[in-house]
């Protein structure tokens, strides 16, 4: 066999591959459509009539028009967006260590922050019951976004130390020529040129918290608290057949949100992935 046929098989194969993993993601999503856009008695239809007869958007206005799904939804961002900050504000500064100043153990203490991250948050859930209850702040916020916080800092070091390191030093060193202290150096020269990492790290981590689930379901059993994607599991246990339209349109909008991100940004982030994974 030629080099070329060699080569050729193997694209082949790559592409036979690649398809099969689009159409194992994509046909739950395109499942979710469908039944998103149907009528209410299309949905007794079932798998036969994949693409409904009398598609509609009603069940979107119906969803979007409810103040209801408007709270989770603003809880499961607000929930997202403060965890994703607060891992981000607490991870600069480690980051930027690691990155600039040599220590005996450095090494380690970045392969411990990475095995953090893969301790499933399953394992801590009754410890972290218990914890947050003797500080006095399950049923709120706070203790969410906090765990969701915990969760987005290990990564969010190994992302923002693989940009530092990216940034050439000697930027840094003609500031402090200048004048300039080490926060300031930090804050007005390595920050801004890291952006497109911070960036990464705060979209990835909105993403992860985006699809928390076991942590809310916990911590938050008040119905004006949980997010959206709790609220959704609690309206699927209560639903029918009858409403199942409804369910799927407001899984569809729930979806939406990180697909694009995702879409919009996938260079950004994958770029940023990348360099961790040469400099790390």
């Amino acid at each position: 066999m030629t080099r070329w046929s060699s080569e050729r098989i193997g694209d082949i194969a790559t592409y036979v591959v690649a398809l099969l993993l689009f159409v194992l993601f994509a046909a739950p999503l395109l499942w979710l459509l469908s039944l998103a856009i149907r009528t209410p008695a299309e949905i007794f239809l079932g798998a036969s009539r994949f693409i409904p007869e009398d598609p509609t958007l009603a069940n979107f206005e119906q969803i979007l028009t409810d103040r209801t799904f408007g709270l989770y939804l603003w809880n499961g961002i607000k929930l997202c967006a403060l965890g994703a900050l607060g891992a981000l504000i607490t991870a600069i500064p480690a980051a930027y260590v690691f990155s600039r100043r040599q220590f005996r153990g450095a090494s380690i203490l970045m392969l411990g922050i990475l095995t953090v991250q893969m301790v499933s948050p399953l394992v801590l859930l009754i410890p972290l019951y218990r914890y947050m209850e003797r500080l006095g702040l399950l049923e709120t916020h706070a203790a969410a976004a906090g765990v969701y916080m915990a969760l987005g800092v290990p990564l969010s070091v190994w992302m923002l130390k693989a940009s530092f390191d990216a940034i050439p030093r000697s930027l840094e060193d003609a500031a402090a020529i200048d004048g300039c202290s080490a926060p300031a150096v930090l804050f007005f020269v390595t920050m801004p040129l890291a952006a497109p990492g911070m960036a990464s790290a705060f979209i990835l981590n909105m993403l992860m918290g985006w699809s928390q689930f076991l942590v809310p379901f916990i911590l938050l059993s008040q119905d004006r608290l949980q997010p959206i994607s709790v609220a959704i599991f609690n309206f699927a246990g209560s639903t029918s057949a009858s409403t199942t339209q409804l369910l799927a349109a407001a899984c569809v909008i729930t979806v939406l949100p990180a697909i694009a991100a995702f879409l919009a940004l996938q260079r950004l982030i994958v770029g940023a992935i990348m360099a961790g994974a040469v400099k790390g």
